[in-house]
């Protein structure tokens, strides 16, 4: 059991660093939050009956970890905080190289459930997909993916209009 477990870790190591990244702006709270998740998927890995796909599992138990770390220290994650949830701070402009990396600002500002939302539907997740692994119901996946869309389009062609 355990050389299984440890090449399903390797093989979707990249998952785990994603959301680390994405949830944490120090490399030290990444590090520990990537200890904690392969701890709770050690701990989950004999209940796993490979009824869904190994990513699945790992984005469900890795979000789970996420989510409750994220309420114990009661912590705003990654970056500046967005002015009404979607409106940017034009008091203190922050400059990007590009248009990906602005993305990557917006998205690692929402809500942690907003951004679990949005990186499991670029991950290519169906809806259902999504609600099964954030315990949520399919309606709510929609609605809030639409508003997320929503919000950061609108940001987005504010701040083209700018250049």
């Amino acid at each position: 059991m355990k050389e299984r477990f440890v090449k399903v870790i390797r093989e979707n190591m990249g998952i785990i660093n994603s959301l680390c990244r994405a949830y944490y702006c120090s490399a030290h709270d990444r590090e520990d939050a990537r200890q904690d998740i392969i701890l709770q998927l050690w701990k989950s890995f004999p209940k796993f009956r490979e009824e869904s796909q190994v990513s699945t599992w790992i984005y469900r138990v890795s979000l789970n970890t996420i989510f409750s770390d994220l309420r114990k220290s009661n912590r705003r994650p990654k970056s500046q905080p967005i002015e009404d949830h979607w409106l940017v701070d034009h008091a203190s402009p922050i400059a990007f190289d590009d248009d990906h990396q602005f993305l990557q600002h917006l998205i690692g500002s929402l809500k942690p459930i907003d951004k679990a939302l949005l990186i499991l539907h670029l991950e290519g997740y169906q809806h259902n997909e999504i609600a099964t692994m954030l315990n949520i119901r399919y309606s709510t996946v929609t609605t809030r993916l639409n508003r997320a869309r929503s919000g950061l389009k609108k940001i987005y062609e504010h701040k083209t209009r700018e250049i």
